[in-house]
């Protein structure tokens, strides 16, 4: 057995980045037996990591990349979470299309539905919107939208590797905590990132992964959590949020209330019976419900603050609403969409 997937089961020493790009090596030249990756992901699953086996798998990933990220990509902000939780409709797709509205450049990395539901991949396949699959094309649909959905590319290929290396098990059972580490794991200097955790015990690990990242690639992370368990802000809780600056890390609460945001809750977020492609529409052509576009606005004004392009939450989110209630994000959906036929 290799000798990372011993020392996670031991516990008894860190972890650190020799011996994890060890293990991808070995993984890339197909010398892994099933039970070594299984084993693997179930221990990454039952405990969060020390610290230093932590940084050492983040630093391990990070040095087989080699293509060079233009500049241009590094003015946007992300938005994106780890995933579980309550169910509800795609918040955070919506909030990207309201942002880059507003006129905040957005480049936004997600997945498949990972417990149900659509992702937001999912989503943006019965959408139209086609993900992007070098970073020339990301630089391209921001200059041309203000937006563009980064596709695979931007993670390490030694993920879909781990993942192909369990089949035929369900790598849903079994690579939460890799799933969760995901937003971190993505190749895609931005201003600011923005990640829900819904899992509020992995919060100790997730913050070291978001300092981590916010000393190298992103100068900006805030990580959300909320009683609720949701991976996006939320209109009607307090939501505690996390924010790492460089190597500075601060914490504050973000209370809606103080905003001026009505009460709610989360049955008012679930996605409806039917078709979710409506669903979306409604939300952004502000024909959606009070608490649905109210928590849409706080995400696509936190994403404008995060990013310093504004400092005033109230303008933010009068800028958001403005642009639900007047279609601009539906708009944007559909020139994404024009321009994905037209190429096709």
């Amino acid at each position: 057995m290799h000798e990372a997937v011993t020392m996670l089961l031991q516990r008894e020493r860190p972890v650190e980045a020799p011996v994890w790009r060890s293990f991808w090596d070995r993984l890339r030249e197909g010398g892994l037996r099933r039970g070594e990756s299984v084993a693997l992901l179930a221990s990454l699953a039952t405990r969060m990591p020390d610290r230093t086996t932590l940084t050492g798998l983040l630093d391990s990933l990070a040095g087989y990349r080699s293509a060079d990220v233009p500049a241009e990509v590094g003015t946007a902000v992300n938005i994106v979470g780890t995933g579980g939780g309550p169910r509800t409709f795609n918040i955070s797709t919506a909030a990207a299309f309201v942002a880059a509205a507003m006129g905040v450049r957005v480049v936004k990395t997600g997945s498949r539905a990972w417990t149900g539901g659509l992702g937001s991949v999912d989503l943006l396949e019965r959408l139209g919107v086609p993900l992007t699959a070098s970073y020339e094309q990301t630089h391209a649909s921001l200059e041309a939208h203000g937006i563009a959905f980064a596709g695979a590319f931007v993670y390490p290929a030694e993920l879909g590797l781990l993942a192909r290396s369990v089949l035929p098990l369900d790598i849903r059972r079994l690579g939460g905590f890799v799933n969760a580490l995901g937003p971190f794991l993505a190749r895609l200097p931005a201003r600011a990132q923005l990640t829900g955790v819904a899992d509020r015990r992995l919060l100790t690990g997730l913050r070291h992964a978001a300092g981590h990242l916010a000393r190298g690639e992103v100068r900006s992370v805030w990580l959300c959590a909320n009683e609720a368990g949701a991976d996006e802000l939320l209109s009607f809780l307090p939501n505690r949020v996390y924010a790492c600056e460089g190597a500075l890390e601060d914490e504050f609460v973000l209370d809606p209330a103080r905003l001026g945001l009505r009460p709610g809750s989360p049955d008012e977020l679930r996605p409806r019976d039917g078709d979710p492609v409506a669903r979306f529409h409604e939300v952004l052509s502000g024909q959606g419900t009070p608490v649905a576009e109210e928590t849409v606005a706080l995400n696509a004004a936190a994403l404008a603050v995060a990013g310093q392009v504004t400092g005033d939450w109230g303008a933010a989110l009068d800028a958001a609403r403005e642009v639900i209630r007047d279609g601009r994000g539906l708009g944007l959906l559909s020139r994404l969409r024009s321009g994905a036929a037209a190429h096709a």
